[in-house]
């Protein structure tokens, strides 16, 4: 259709090759003048639907954006978690704006087959073009239908540890303790061992501790005890745990293992260090450190 007008607008400008350029002022007027119907029959035929189209573009794009919030915020929606109600929100606004650009298009008078044959063929060379983003998305639909975490849990991703804070249709997104956002790829994700830390609502503080061989084994494993048992956030049950584990060079080495709320964990590893080593020295046991003698040697 576009290229019929074209041919028509050749036709009446009789311009076919270079020099059939207007030369003079009466042909550049009869060119201008044909351009310029060219131009009217264009307006006529498809203004009214390039102004239709442009308007189901801009209002479907905010009726899509308004839409996908209310269902968002829906009583169906929230019983979803909001990994899985953050995922959804986004795969449904792209399709229903990629649909609302077809309808678009068939509006301007494309053929619906030359539509389906066009985004196939873009699919396709898309799809290579982004093997890597398409990996993600599979990546995605994996984390949700298997749930490894959710959003607020704290996880460990290889040598990266954080709370997640979103899942979206490409990546993860990981807030570390030390305020820094960290994107990682699904399917980096979901083809890496995942550590969920606060899945649970329990977890044990494990720490090692040495004392000197002169020091009794009783008074050492009763010392740890003893700070365990003072710890307001440690629980009794599961009791705490004080045993020697290891015999070093210079040290017993003694572990520690104590119950806690997953949401207290840090504040008790911390405070086990700190009331450890208080209590050694307030009972006289000795933590051995390494030492280096140096002797003259006379000639």
């Amino acid at each position: 259709m576009f290229s019929a007008m074209i041919l028509r607008a050749g036709l009446r400008a009789s311009v076919t090759k270079p020099s059939d350029l207007p030369l003079t002022k009466a042909e550049a007027g009869e060119y201008l003048k044909n351009l310029w119907t060219l131009l009217e029959e264009f307006a006529v035929t498809y203004g009214g639907r390039l102004l239709i189209a442009l308007l189901i573009l801009i209002v479907g794009f905010r009726i899509v954006n308004i839409l996908t919030k209310r269902v968002l915020h829906s009583k169906v929606v929230n019983r979803l978690e909001p990994s899985a109600r953050t995922f959804l929100q986004s795969m449904v606004g792209i399709l229903c704006k990629v649909l609302i650009g077809i309808i678009a298009l068939s509006v301007m008078g494309v053929p619906m087959t030359s539509i389906i044959t066009v985004v196939g063929s873009c699919g396709l060379a898309v799809g290579l073009a982004l093997q890597g983003s398409l990996a993600n998305i599979a990546g995605g639909f994996v984390l949700l239908v298997v749930k490894p975490f959710k959003v607020g849990h704290y996880i460990t991703v290889g040598d990266i540890s954080g709370t997640v804070t979103e899942m979206g249709i490409f990546n993860t997104k990981l807030l570390t303790y030390d305020n820094r956002v960290v994107i990682i790829p699904n399917s980096a994700i979901s083809n890496a061992t995942v550590i969920n830390l606060t899945e649970l609502p329990l977890r044990r503080v494990d720490l090692t501790f040495t004392a000197s061989y002169g020091d009794d084994t009783a008074a050492v494993k009763k010392a740890l005890l003893d700070v365990c048992d003072r710890h307001p956030l440690i629980l009794k049950d599961p009791a705490p745990f004080a045993k020697v584990s290891g015999h070093k060079d210079s040290a017993i080495e003694y572990t520690m293992r104590a119950w806690c709320k997953t949401d207290d964990y840090w504040d008790v590893y911390y405070d086990l260090f700190e009331q450890v080593k208080k209590t050694f020295d307030e009972r006289g046991i000795t933590i051995p450190f390494p030492q280096m003698d140096v002797h003259k040697i006379d000639d």
